[in-house]
Parts: C-alpha cells; structure tokens; sequence
C-alpha cells in the first residue's frame, strides 16, 4: 500500500506542479516551442497584410476559395485573365487585352536563344517548334491551333505569350543556318528567334513589331539611385502609354538624346588594363545596354516620323502571306527560293526525287 500510495501522490504533485518551478523536460519544450510560434504568427500576419495591400495597389485582387465556390453554385464565371505572367514584379507581367486588335496573323517557328536577362537557354530548350502566332494589342501570342476570335486562350498559349513592349525586331544577320530568319529581343533582354515563309513576309512582321512597340510602349521609369557601383538595367512598363502620338514622339526623342550623351560619356572613360575583370565586364555590359537602347530608340521615332498609327492599319503584303499559311502551314512551301542556292552534282540531280526538297526544307 506505500508503494501504491506513493506512486498516486507523485502523479498529483506532476498534475498540481505544472504552473510552477519544476518543468519536466517535455513541458519546456512544449512551452518554448509555443512562444516561438506565437511570434512567428505575429510577424507573418504583419507581412501579409503589407503584402496584400501592395498587391491591391498594383494587380488585380485574388479571389478566395470562398467566393469561387459561391461563383460556381450561382452559375457565373469569373473574369477573364488581366495580366499574363507568373513573376513577382506585377510590372513586368503581360497585360492581356481581350478585345485588342488584331496587327498581324500567321505560322511563325520560333526558336528561344536567350533567356531573361539575356542568359543563355539550355541545349535542350533551344528547338524550333512551329506556332500559328498572332499579333494582338501588344503581345505576340504563340498558338498550336490556327486563331479563332471566339476561341478562348488554352493556359499554354498564355506561357508562351510574348510581349513586345520596349522590343525590337530586327533580321538576324549573324544566323545562317536557316533562312527568312528574324531576332526579336524583348523589354527583359530575352532573344527570340523566328523563321518566316518568305523575305516579304519577315520583313512585314519586323515592321508590324516595332511599329506597335514604338506607339504603344509607355514611358521608361526614372533610373534607380544607389550607392553600388554594379551596373544594372530600370524597369520597363509593360502597361500602355496614355500620351498621344506627337507627345509619343517627343518622350522618344528626349530619351534617344539622353542615352546618346550618356553613350558618349561612357566610351570616353574606358576601364583602365589594372582594374579587374568583374569591372571590364560591367563596363562592356552598361556599353551594350546602352546601345542597343539608343539602335531601339532611333527606330522608335523613324516610325513615329512616318505615321505610326497610320503604318499599323496598312495591311501591306499581309493578306497574301495570311492566305498561303491558312492553305499550307509548312513554313516553307516548294517555291522556297532555298533550292536554288543548293549545289548538286550531275549524279545527284538525276537521283533526286520530287518530294525532297519539302522534307529538307521543313523546320526541325
């Protein structure tokens, strides 16, 4: 009976003695575990109202679990897709436009070459892969079915949507391993390449590009100050710009003489051969920055000095091209003038067979 006894009264002094001095092991952990969580939560609710306020400001607000379920019992469907994008910087996400006009329509086979920040794409990423692109508003959408106005966006269309605010589209001269080859390099430095049927035909989407980045590309944000020497690129909008098509005009020629003095200042203080390679390479990357802004900028008012919105209702060549890609989608039809840059010898030409130029000329 004492041993008994004993036990019992050691289990009531644990139960009574837990307010005071003497813890057991498993109750300090207990305790500290639960005041360490007490703050966590403080702190993190603290951030995601900051969060949450910012994101009313700049994106569009995110339903929750709630309100979609009241939506699909009350039979209504939620809004279609504003932005475009799966970034955290809601000023570099694609704003997309419904009811945008459509500039230009056709198979393109694209090709990524560099990724953002114009780091180079992996081996495996790099194929080229046929889209029926479509120029609307200011995004280049890459669709694997022909555009259909009534036909919604599949979530792939919009991964691969591409938006040509603050872009430039130019032939790429330092590619030859196919033909009708043009480069468009986006706001964020990524590079893009696309094989066209026709010399016409690529030089019409360059045009419709650049026509379209020029009118529409709102005003760069001023540049960031700080005191680290690191060079690093401002952000460009991706929203519409509000200015009409004089004061358009204006903003681009104010900003190509800016970035032409400060092209000027850079070059005439180069890096010393003591300094290190770290600040070489700053130097060669602000020098490339800033002229590729200053070639973008000079493009920007030659088109706004010719019309500008007056080019983008001129259809050009553009109905013609549009109606050999709806009859063939081969990006390359047997017309192509490719064959006729192709030497053969005698034997060959004999030996060769009608359909193997189409099967050669097909991108890959």
């Amino acid at each position: 009976m004492i041993g008994v006894n004993s036990v019992q009264s050691a289990s009531k002094v644990r139960v009574r003695t837990s307010g005071s001095v003497k813890y057991s092991r498993e109750d300090s952990i207990r305790r500290q575990s639960h005041r360490s969580k007490s703050m966590k939560i403080s702190n993190s609710s603290e951030f995601s109202a900051k969060e949450n306020k910012n994101w009313i400001v700049f994106g569009s607000k995110k339903k929750s679990p709630s309100e979609g379920t009241d939506e699909k019992a009350n039979g209504t469907h939620p809004k279609t897709i504003s932005r475009i994008g799966s970034t955290t910087n809601p000023f570099l996400d694609i704003p997309h436009d419904p009811n945008a006009a459509v500039y230009k329509s056709g198979f393109l086979a694209r090709k990524i070459h560099a990724d953002m920040d114009g780091k180079k794409t992996p081996r495996g990423k790099r194929g080229w892969k046929t889209f029926y692109a479509v120029l609307k508003g200011t995004v280049l959408y890459l669709q694997k079915d022909e555009y259909k106005p009534e036909k919604a966006l599949s979530e792939e269309d919009l991964k691969n949507a591409v938006s040509v605010h603050h872009a430039l589209a130019s032939k790429a001269t330092d590619y030859e391993k196919k033909p009708n080859v043009f480069k468009l390099k986006t706001a964020d430095w990524r590079v893009l390449l696309f094989q066209t049927q026709s010399p016409e035909e690529m030089q019409g989407w360059i045009n419709k590009i650049n026509c379209v980045a020029a009118v529409f590309s709102a005003p760069p944000f001023p540049a960031a100050i700080g005191s680290q020497k690191k060079f690093s690129r401002p952000l460009l909008p991706a929203t519409t710009t509000k200015l009409s098509q004089e004061e358009q005009l204006k903003s681009h020629e104010s900003k190509l003489k800016q970035i032409t003095t400060e092209l000027a200042e850079h070059r005439s203080y180069p890096p010393d051969k003591k300094v290190k390679a770290k600040d070489v390479d700053e130097y060669k990357l602000k020098d490339h920055y800033l002229e590729f802004e200053k070639t973008r900028y000079e493009m920007y008012v030659s088109i706004l000095k010719e019309g500008g919105k007056e080019l983008l209702s001129n259809d050009e060549s553009d109905a013609a091209g549009l109606k050999k890609s709806h009859s063939s989608p081969s990006l390359n039809p047997d017309t192509s003038p490719i064959t006729a840059k192709v030497k053969r010898n005698v034997s060959e030409r004999k030996d060769h067979r009608p359909e193997t130029p189409s099967i050669k000329q097909k991108v890959t």
